[in-house]
C-alpha cells in the first residue's frame, strides 16, 4: 500500500512552477486519488469516461474480471454494453468538441535534417478517412486483421487509425524485423492484407522494406497462407519509377487543402529498385486518388479487438498480445495525461518506434486522445551526429521528452558537450521506458540533459499492461534515481516469494498485480490457454509480470529485471541489474550485462559482459578494479567470476539486451534459438570468440 509519508532527504522534486499547473500537484493528492481508484474503480474510471464519446452507454459494473485460474477461465471486461470508435474520439471529437482542427497533431522529422513536415488534426482526419475507404475498397471488414510493416512516417499513423475507423484490427510488425518474423506474425494473426513501403534509411543504412515484404509473402504462400494484396507506400522511389510501379502522384489538394507535402533534402543516396507484382501489389498513392475523404466510423462494442502486437515468449515463439477498445483508450489517455502532466501548450516527443507498444500507447493513442502535439521521428539519435536529439528538442521546443535508458547510456559515452551545444530550455519533464535505468544514467539524464530542473518519470510497464503501471507523477512524487516509485491509479501491486506468499514491508521477490486496470491485455490471440499459463497459473489470483522487484523501507518499488535474470549464488538472490549498475559506475565502462553461469559449488556464478568507453583498453588491472568495485558496492558474494570485454552486446532492434543469448555465450552453447529480432547478429560470433579463457 502507499506509505503515509515519503522521505524528505535523498530524493528529487518537481519545481514549484511545475506544481502550480500540474494535474496532480502533491503526493497527498496522488494518494487520495489512488485510494479512490482501487476502492471505487467504477466511480474513478466512470468519471474519466465522461470525457469521451460513447454511441451507447455501458451497463453494470465498470470492470468485471477473474484472475484465479482455479475458479474458471481468466477474463477481464470493461464497460460492457458500451460502444464507441477510437478513431472518432482521437480525431472527429477533438476537432468538433475541442476545436483542435488547426492544431498540429505531428511534426514529422525525417532521417535527414531538413526533411520534415507537419500535419494538423483536420489534415490527419482527411487522410485517415481516405485510407479507410481504400481499405474498404479492398474488402477489409470489421474484425479483419491488417498487417502493417512500415517506417516511422505519418502514413503509419494514418494506416493504424484507418483500421480502427472501420473496426479492423491492426497488427504492426516493427520495420526492422526480418521477412521470416513478418511471415510468422502474418500467419499467426491470419492477416488478409499487408501494408508496407518501398524502403527507408536508418542513418546511412538502407532498409529495402518491399524486398523483405515480398520475401515474407512468398514464405506465407509456400506455407499455404497466400496474402492476396499488398499496398505499398512510395517513400523513397523516384518519380520516374511511378509508371512502372502503377503509382500516381499523391492526390490533388482538393482532398486536403492545407496539407504540406514532404520537402526532401536531396542527398546522393541510392534509391532502391522496387520489385512489383501487379497481381498482388497496389500503389498507396494511386488508390488514394479516387478515395473520398469522408468515412463514417464503425461503432464497435467496448471489448472489440483493437490491435494485436507480438512480444517475445520464453519459448521463442512470439505471443500475440490482444488489446481491446474502450479500456485501452481510457488507460492510455489517462496515463499520458497524468504521467507526463500534459498541458495544452506542450510539445511532446517519444523517441520509440510505433512498431513497439511504447509507440502504440505513447505516440499514437495516448497523445491523440488528449489532443496533443507530438514529434514523430524517423531517424537515429546519433545521426548525422550525436547531438541530433537535442537539435530536434530545440527545433520544435519540446517540453516533454520520453526515451530509453539504452539511448541515454549510449549518449553518455560522448559526454556533456554534444548536449550542451543546444539550449534545451523548453524541457519540463523527462521520461524513461523499456528497462530499469541505473542510477548513474538517471543522474546524468537529470543533471546534464535536464539541467537539474526536469523531474524524471521512470516508467515501468509492458506490452501486456497497455500503459504505465508503476511510475512517478512529475509534480507529486519525490524521486529516487532508478526507482519506478509507486503504482498508477487502479493498479494494486504485491511482492510474492517463491511459495506465492505476499511479503510485507522491505522485501524482494516476484512482482504481481492483484486486480485489473482498464488497459490490461485480454488474451493471447488464438491461444487463451497460453495466456492463462503465462500470466496466471504460477500464482493463481494474481497477474504475474515475470519481473522481480524490490520494495524499500519507504515503500518505493525498484524493478530488478526479469525473474530469469535473478541469480541465486550460494543461496543469495542477486539482481543482475544491481551488479550491472555497480560495473557501470566505473568510468571505464559504458554498458554492462550480467548473466548466470552454472557453478558446481555455488549453483550459479556471475558472468559479466562489459562495453568500455571510447579509448579505454581492457586489461587485467581494469578487470581487478571492476571486481573490487562490485565487491565493495554489493558484497563479496556478488564478486564476478568472469568478466568479458564486449565491444558490442546482442540487442533487439528496440535496444533491449538479449540476455538469453548472453547466457548461451557464457556457457559456450551454440544453439541460440530464434535470434531474428537481433539488430546485429555479427556481435554474437565476436562474443563467442572473445569468451573468457577461464570459462571454457
Amino acid at each position: 500500500m502507499i506509505p503515509d509519508k515519503v522521505p524528505k532527504e535523498d530524493v528529487f522534486h518537481g519545481s514549484l512552477d511545475l506544481k502550480k499547473e500540474a494535474h496532480i500537484s502533491s503526493f497527498e493528492k496522488y494518494k487520495d486519488l489512488y485510494l479512490k481508484s482501487i476502492e471505487s474503480p467504477d466511480e474513478f474510471w466512470g468519471g474519466i469516461a465522461k470525457d469521451f464519446f460513447w454511441k451507447t452507454k455501458h451497463t453494470g459494473q465498470f470492470l468485471d474480471y477473474n484472475f484465479d485460474v482455479t475458479k474458471g477461465e481468466v477474463f477481464v471486461k470493461c464497460m460492457e454494453g458500451a460502444s464507441t470508435n477510437i478513431c472518432y474520439n482521437l480525431l472527429d471529437y477533438n476537432i468538433r468538441e475541442r476545436n483542435l482542427g488547426n492544431n498540429v497533431a505531428f511534426y514529422w522529422e525525417g532521417n535527414e535534417p531538413g526533411d520534415d513536415l507537419s500535419v494538423t488534426y483536420r489534415e490527419l482526419l482527411h487522410r485517415v478517412c481516405q485510407f479507410a475507404n481504400v481499405l474498404k475498397s479492398q474488402g477489409v471488414k470489421k474484425g479483419d486483421r491488417v498487417s502493417i510493416y512500415m517506417p516511422m512516417v505519418v502514413e503509419l499513423v494514418v494506416a493504424m487509425l484507418a483500421c480502427t475507423r472501420i473496426g479492423a484490427v491492426h497488427s504492426i510488425v516493427f520495420a526492422g524485423f526480418s521477412a521470416e518474423s513478418l511471415c510468422e506474425r502474418i500467419m499467426d494473426s491470419k492477416c488478409s492484407l499487408l501494408l508496407t513501403a518501398d524502403g527507408f534509411y536508418r542513418g546511412d543504412k538502407l532498409i529495402q522494406l518491399k524486398l523483405l515484404a515480398d520475401e515474407a509473402l512468398q514464405k506465407c504462400k509456400d506455407m499455404g497462407f497466400p496474402v492476396k494484396k499488398c499496398i505499398m507506400l512510395k517513400h523513397l522511389s523516384k518519380e520516374a519509377e511511378d509508371a512502372a510501379l502503377g503509382c500516381q502522384s499523391p492526390p490533388a489538394k482538393r482532398s486536403c487543402p492545407d496539407l504540406q507535402e514532404k520537402q526532401w533534402v536531396k542527398k546522393s543516396r541510392p534509391v532502391p529498385q522496387v520489385p512489383w507484382n501487379p497481381e498482388v501489389d497496389l500503389c498507396w498513392h494511386t488508390l488514394l486518388c479516387d478515395a473520398s475523404d469522408e468515412c463514417e466510423p464503425e461503432w464497435c462494442e467496448s471489448e472489440h479487438p483493437l490491435f494485436i502486437l507480438y512480444t517475445s515468449g520464453s519459448t521463442g515463439k512470439p505471443k500475440g498480445v490482444l488489446h481491446t477498445l474502450s479500456g485501452y483508450m481510457l488507460y492510455t489517455a489517462t496515463t499520458f495525461k497524468m504521467v507526463f502532466d500534459y498541458q495544452p501548450d506542450d510539445v511532446y516527443w517519444c523517441t520509440a518506434d510505433i512498431g513497439w507498444i511504447t509507440g502504440h500507447s505513447y505516440i499514437t493513442y495516448g497523445p491523440l486522445a488528449n489532443g496533443a502535439t507530438s514529434v514523430l521521428f524517423e531517424g537515429l539519435p546519433t545521426y548525422p551526429d550525436v547531438s541530433r536529439m537535442w537539435e530536434i528538442v530545440d527545433k520544435y521546443h519540446v517540453t516533454k521528452f520520453y526515451t530509453a535508458p539504452t539511448a541515454i547510456r549510449l549518449l553518455m559515452k560522448y559526454g556533456s558537450e554534444p548536449v550542451q551545444k543546444y539550449k534545451r530550455e523548453s524541457l519540463k519533464v523527462l521520461g524513461t521506458v523499456g528497462e530499469p535505468i541505473n542510477p548513474e544514467a538517471w543522474l546524468w539524464y537529470y543533471n546534464v540533459v535536464g539541467e537539474k530542473k526536469c523531474p524524471i518519470v521512470d516508467t515501468f510497464w509492458q506490452t501486456e499492461t497497455g500503459g504505465h503501471v508503476l511510475t512517478p507523477l512529475p509534480a507529486a512524487t519525490p524521486l529516487k534515481p532508478g526507482s519506478a516509485t509507486f503504482p498508477f491509479f487502479g493498479v494494486v501491486p504485491a511482492v510474492l516469494n517463491e511459495s506465492g506468499e505476499e511479503l510485507e514491508g522491505p522485501c524482494e521477490g516476484y512482482l504481481v498485480f492483484k486486480q485489473p486496470w482498464p488497459g490490461v491485455m485480454r488474451t493471447v490471440y488464438g491461444n487463451h490457454q497460453r495466456f492463462e499459463t503465462t500470466y496466471f497459473k504460477k500464482f493463481p489470483g494474481y497477474y504475474v509480470t515475470g519481473d522481480g522487484c524490490r520494495r524499500d523501507k519507504d515503500g518505493y518499488y525498484w524493478i530488478t529485471g526479469r525473474i530469469d535474470d535473478m541469480l541465486n549464488v550460494s543461496g543469495h538472490l542477486l539482481s543482475t541489474a544491481e551488479v550491472e549498475s555497480a560495473l557501470v559506475e566505473h568510468e571505464a565502462v559504458a554498458e554492462a550485462a550480467v548473466v548466470g553461469r552454472p557453478h558446481p559449488v555455488k549453483g550459479e556464478s556471475l558472468y559479466c559482459f562489459v562495453t568500455l568507453a571510447e579509448g579505454v583498453t581492457y586489461n587485467h588491472t581494469l578487470e581487478a578494479q571492476l571486481k573490487k568495485q562490485v565487491r565493495e558496492k554489493i558484497g563479496a558474494i556478488a564478486t564476478p567470476d568472469y568478466i568479458q570485454n564486449a565491444p558490442g552486446l546482442p540487442k533487439t532492434r528496440s535496444g533491449k539486451i538479449m540476455r538469453r543469448v548472453l547466457r548461451k555465450i557464457a556457457c559456450n552453447e551454440r544453439d541460440l534459438g530464434d535470434i531474428s529480432t537481433l539488430a546485429d547478429s555479427s556481435v554474437v560470433e565476436q562474443l563467442f570468440q572473445n569468451r573468457c579463457c577461464s570459462a571454457v
